[in-house]
C-alpha cells in the first residue's frame, strides 16, 4: 500500500475525529440512492433563505476548475486572473501516482496566496484505501474535507459538494460541517458549501438539498455530462427509454433547458446563487477554430446568464475572460427568464426534464467516439492524469463516464451487440490494456455499475 498521503498530523487527527463521530451514519447511508420516476421529493418548509454567499465570491463570475495536484495550471490561473479557483478533488482529478499527496500539500501552499480558493471533494461513495481508521478504509470525502479545511481554517472555507443524491447525505454533509467548525474553532454557520446538482435525484430533490444545509449552502451548480450520466444510470434499463448519443443531448435540447432552468429557479426562490457549468473546450492553436470554439462558450455561457446563473466555471485559463463576459458586472442574483416559482411550474418543469430524447439506433461514428473517449480517459486516470484533450475537447470523469453508460445502455437494450462492442474497442486497444478491461467490465456487467474510479481501484490497485 502507498505511503499514509496526509501531511499534516493535526488534519489527520480531524479526520479520524470526523469518521469516528460519523462512521455509523455513513453506513447507513443509501449510496448510491435509489430513484424512480414520480417519487415525491422532500417537502420542504417555507419561509426559509439560502447562507449568504462568502464575501469574495460575491463579485466573482468566472471560476477556475483546477486538479487540485495541478501545481503549474493553478499559478497560471491566479497569473490569468482567475476570479477564484477551486482545487477539484473530483472529475478532473486523478488520486493514483501520488496525487493525492500533492494535492494535499497544495492546500497548504495556496492557503497563503492572496485570492479566493475552493475545493471539490470527492463524493461520499468513494473510499480512501490509502488512510484507515479503525482497520476501516477512510471516506474520501470527509479526508479531503478535514485536510482542506484545516489548510484554509484562518481564511473563508467554501467547498463544493459533489454528486448529492439524497437529503440524507446533505444531513450528513451538514453534521460534518458542524463538527469541522467545532473542532477548528470556527465560527458556528461560517463555512460555506455550494451544491452540485448532477444527478438525476439531485434534480428532482434539488429544493429538499438546499435546505437542508441551508445554514451553510449558499448556491447550486450544474454539472451537465455528470447529470446525463446519472440519467443513463437511472433510466438506462428502463423499456421506454432509448437515449441518443452525446451530441443529441446539448444545453438547448428542451430536457437538458428544463433542467438548468429549475437549478436557477431553485436558487431564485431562495436566495441562492446559481453557478453554470464548466466551459471545457480544449484550444488547438489553429485560430479558426480556436474563435468558433471560444464563440461557442459564449454562447453557452450567454444562455445560462439569460436563464439566472451568475457565474460557471472555466476549464483553463484560456478560457476565463470568454466564462466571464457573458455574465454581468453587477446584478448579483439575476431574476430566472422563466421565474413564475410556483409549484405547478417546478413540477412542469422537473417532468420536462425527464421527456428525454429518444433514439432509434445509434450511429457507428457514436459507438467509436464513446470507446474512444472512454478509452483515454481511463488510460490516463490509471496513470495518475485525470483529464486529456481530445478533439478540441477536454474529456475527464464525468465524460467517461457518461461514455461507458451509454455504451452500456445501447448494449442492454439491444441496439448494440457486445460482439460488436468489442470489435470496435479492439480496434482501439487490445485486450490486455487495463483501460480496455475496465471498459468491458463497465459496458458488460449486467447493471450499470455506480462509479468507474471504485471499480479502477479494486481491478488496478496501486503497489
Amino acid at each position: 500500500m502507498p505511503a499514509d498521503p496526509l501531511p499534516d498530523p493535526a488534519a489527520l487527527e480531524l479526520a479520524r475525529h470526523l469518521h469516528a463521530e460519523l462512521c455509523a451514519k455513513w453506513k447507513a447511508l443509501r449510496l448510491p440512492a435509489s430513484w424512480t420516476p414520480g417519487h415525491p421529493a422532500p417537502p420542504v418548509e417555507p419561509g426559509w433563505q439560502a447562507a449568504s454567499v462568502p464575501p469574495s465570491l460575491r463579485r466573482r463570475r468566472a471560476e477556475l476548475i483546477v486538479a487540485a495536484s495541478d501545481t503549474a495550471a493553478t499559478l497560471r490561473g491566479v497569473q490569468a486572473g482567475a476570479d477564484a479557483v477551486v482545487l477539484d478533488l473530483d472529475d478532473t482529478f486523478s488520486p493514483r501516482a501520488g496525487n493525492l499527496r500533492r494535492a494535499y500539500a497544495n492546500f497548504q501552499t495556496f492557503a497563503a496566496v492572496p485570492r479566493p480558493f475552493l475545493t471539490r471533494v470527492r463524493p461520499l461513495a468513494h473510499r480512501e484505501g490509502r488512510v484507515s481508521f479503525d482497520g476501516q478504509p477512510a471516506v474520501a470525502g470527509l479526508l479531503d474535507l478535514a485536510v482542506y479545511a484545516h489548510a484554509f481554517r484562518e481564511r473563508e472555507v467554501v467547498l463544493y459538494l459533489p454528486k448529492l443524491d439524497s437529503v440524507p447525505e446533505a444531513w450528513f454533509w451538514k453534521r460534518a460541517l458542524e463538527l469541522t467548525e467545532h473542532w477548528l474553532g470556527l465560527p458556528v454557520h461560517s463555512v460555506r458549501v455550494c451544491l452540485q446538482i448532477e444527478t438525476l435525484p439531485g434534480l428532482m430533490n434539488a429544493e429538499a438539498l438546499l435546505h437542508a444545509l441551508h445554514t451553510y449552502a449558499y448556491g447550486l451548480n450544474a454539472g451537465r455530462w455528470d447529470y446525463v450520466f446519472s440519467v443513463v444510470k437511472h433510466l438506462g434499463e428502463r423499456p421506454e427509454y432509448l437515449l441518443p448519443e452525446r451530441a443529441r443531448l446539448g444545453m438547448q435540447q428542451p430536457s437538458m433547458l428544463a433542467y438548468a432552468l429549475h437549478i436557477a429557479q431553485v436558487c431564485h426562490r431562495n436566495g441562492a446563487q446559481a453557478i453554470g457549468g464548466t466551459a471545457a473546450v480544449s484550444l488547438t492553436g489553429d485560430p479558426g477554430r480556436d474563435e468558433a470554439a471560444l464563440e461557442g462558450v459564449r454562447l453557452d455561457k450567454a444562455r445560462e446568464a439569460a436563464q439566472g446563473f451568475v457565474a460557471a466555471w472555466a476549464g483553463s485559463p484560456e478560457l476565463l475572460d470568454a466564462v466571464r463576459g457573458a455574465f454581468g458586472a453587477d446584478a448579483p442574483l439575476p431574476v430566472p427568464a422563466d421565474h413564475h416559482g410556483t409549484d405547478h411550474a417546478v413540477a412542469d418543469h422537473l417532468s420536462a426534464a425527464l421527456t428525454l430524447p429518444k433514439a432509434g439506433s445509434i450511429p457507428d461514428v457514436a459507438v467509436q467516439d464513446a470507446v474512444s473517449v472512454a478509452l483515454a480517459v481511463f488510460g490516463a486516470w490509471l496513470a495518475g492524469v485525470g483529464e486529456v484533450a481530445r478533439a478540441g475537447r477536454s474529456e475527464d470523469t464525468a465524460t467517461a463516464e457518461l461514455a461507458r453508460a451509454q455504451l452500456w445502455h445501447w448494449r442492454r437494450r439491444g441496439v448494440l451487440s457486445e460482439a460488436d462492442y468489442l470489435r470496435w474497442r479492439r480496434a482501439e486497444l487490445p485486450d490486455h490494456i487495463p483501460a480496455a478491461q475496465l471498459l468491458d467490465a463497465l459496458v458488460c456487467s449486467e447493471h450499470c455499475v455506480p462509479y468507474f474510479p471504485a471499480l479502477a481501484e479494486q481491478m488496478f490497485p496501486e503497489d
